[in-house]
């Protein structure tokens, strides 16, 4: 039976709708399966764009460590959004062996990039992060700062605290509030 139901969200995948498309990855979120993988995996190679975002999307919910070497590939895409998406998968995962490339992240020539590798970053839990967070914190672009912010409270570390203080002299009230919010997340 769940066979049957396997087979026709893979052939849904190619169907012409973008949404039927969406809506069959979507579902083969929830049944883990080879062909399931499968299909995804040919949705990343494809020349549709959305199908490959819907597809990177897709990888959260799959299980397995073949995921990771596909989400790592899509780091290196000419296509800002697809890297993103990567890094918003990766940092849900939170892999310890994804973590340098997430890492090198930060560097990407776009603030929407940086600032989901930043984001991500506060997923992990690993403490090493912080330096590279605050120097995130060093950015142009206010939602990498904000995101680095996030993850500095997230981290929940003590060391910090002296960078998220020195956040609430911005100029910015919404970056003030995240330092604050932040703040109340430190370690006691």
């Amino acid at each position: 039976m769940i066979e049957k139901r396997k087979q026709a969200l893979v052939a849904a995948l190619k169907d012409s709708s973008p949404k039927v498309r969406q809506s069959a990855a979507e579902a083969l979120e929830v049944i883990e399966s080879t062909q399931g993988f499968e299909a995804l995996v040919d949705a990343l190679e494809g020349d549709d764009r959305g199908r490959r975002i819907r597809a990177i999307y897709s990888l959260e919910k799959i299980n397995s460590p073949r995921v990771f070497p596909k989400l790592l590939a899509q780091l290196q895409s000419k296509d800002d959004d697809a890297r993103s998406a990567a890094l918003h998968v990766l940092g849900k995962k939170a892999h310890p062996k994804t973590l340098g490339p997430v890492v090198k992240m930060l560097k990407d020539s776009r603030p929407a990039v940086r600032a989901h590798a930043a984001e991500a970053l506060g997923h992990f839990g690993d403490r090493r992060v912080m330096p590279y967070l605050v120097a995130a914190l060093e950015d142009e672009d206010s939602e990498v700062i904000r995101a680095a912010i996030r993850s500095l409270g997230a981290l929940g570390a003590r060391d910090a605290e002296e960078p998220l203080v020195a956040m609430l002299q911005d100029s910015r009230p919404d970056l003030r509030l995240e330092a604050v919010t932040a703040l109340g997340k430190l370690e006691v």
